[in-house]
């Protein structure tokens, strides 16, 4: 049979003493090629525009190399697992976006196996993502200039690990009266990456984390989701930027579906890679990563009515 051809996966609907009716997996056809090469193809020509517009060059090297080469972790695990996966799709944003793109997607179309398989397609995504953003965080650690304090310019907060890179391999600089330090490229592009690391590893419904959550505790997945994506409301007291997410995360806090062998033990070697995958959302999250309050949310609403 080849590859291209559909087939169905049957497994008992739930035990019982009695035989149950089998429940079928279908593997759809395979899309045309305009959908399968062609699609993902200009859509990460147009997001590498778009980027570039935003910050130019080095921009475009180093925010479209992170996000590749997350989606291309999540990509090659199902490819390794011959899970039916679409090739990563870029979002472009030309406009209300801090680098020209809302990130990128695969989407996963077949059946996973079992919760080995589900674990390893959640996590490599991410982790790849983090390893690819520390060389960039040790480039933009070089870029970094002094620059005047403008009322209007964003303010982006450290998390920890760019702090912590930032202080090892920065120049020394001497900030005066009304100066800050400004990231180039390398480093917009870094903490870009960064926060799209956290955000993903969020132990809800179906992001990296959540997978992540339900292979590892799958009896406990749905309680910690629920958990997790209320206590991300908290997160408002902060400033608005994370209102648009927090809705996000209640419409992916549903139940994890199963695997199809849900019954196959994970391992203690992933749980360890569980804890550090805490510990990568641990150095990548802050909490208010965009200095932006409700007090300048309302004024911009004000000023935005008036004029």
């Amino acid at each position: 049979m080849r590859d291209d051809e559909p087939f169905a996966r049957y497994e008992p609907a739930s035990w019982s003493a009695e035989p149950a009716p089998a429940r079928p997996y279908f593997v759809r056809p395979k899309p045309s090629v305009l959908r399968e090469y062609v699609r993902p193809a200009l859509l990460f020509l147009l997001t590498a525009g778009t980027v570039y517009l935003h910050g130019g060059l080095q921009l475009v090297v180093a925010a479209m190399g992170i996000m590749l080469s997350h989606e291309m972790g999540h990509y090659l695990a199902c490819r390794y697992y011959k899970v039916d996966a679409t090739l990563p799709h870029f979002l472009p944003a030309p406009i209300i976006s801090l680098v020209g793109t809302f990130g990128a997607f695969i989407r996963i179309r077949g059946p996973i196996p079992d919760r080995k398989a589900l674990f390893d397609i959640g996590v490599a995504g991410p982790l790849a993502g983090f390893v690819v953003c520390l060389p960039f965080l040790y480039l933009g650690a070089h870029e970094l200039e002094i620059g005047k304090s403008t009322p209007n310019a964003l303010m982006f907060n450290e998390p920890l690990i760019l702090h912590w890179m930032f202080s090892w391999f920065a120049p020394p600089l001497t900030l005066g009266p009304g100066e800050v330090a400004v990231i180039g490229p390398y480093g917009l592009a870094a903490w870009f990456g960064l926060l799209l690391t956290a955000l993903n590893l969020m132990p809800v419904g179906q992001l990296d984390g959540g997978h992540a959550v339900y292979a590892l505790m799958r009896e406990r997945a749905a309680l910690i989701s629920r958990i997790a994506s209320w206590l991300c409301l908290a997160l408002l007291y902060f400033g608005p930027s994370y209102l648009i997410w927090w809705v996000l995360l209640r419409l992916l806090a549903r139940p994890h579906p199963p695997t199809i062998d849900d019954e196959q033990p994970v391992g203690r070697a992933r749980a360890a890679i569980g804890i550090l995958c805490v510990a990568v959302f641990v150095l990548c999250f802050r909490p208010d990563p965009i200095e932006f309050s409700w007090h300048d949310a309302w004024k911009d609403l004000y000023d935005w009515w008036i004029t």
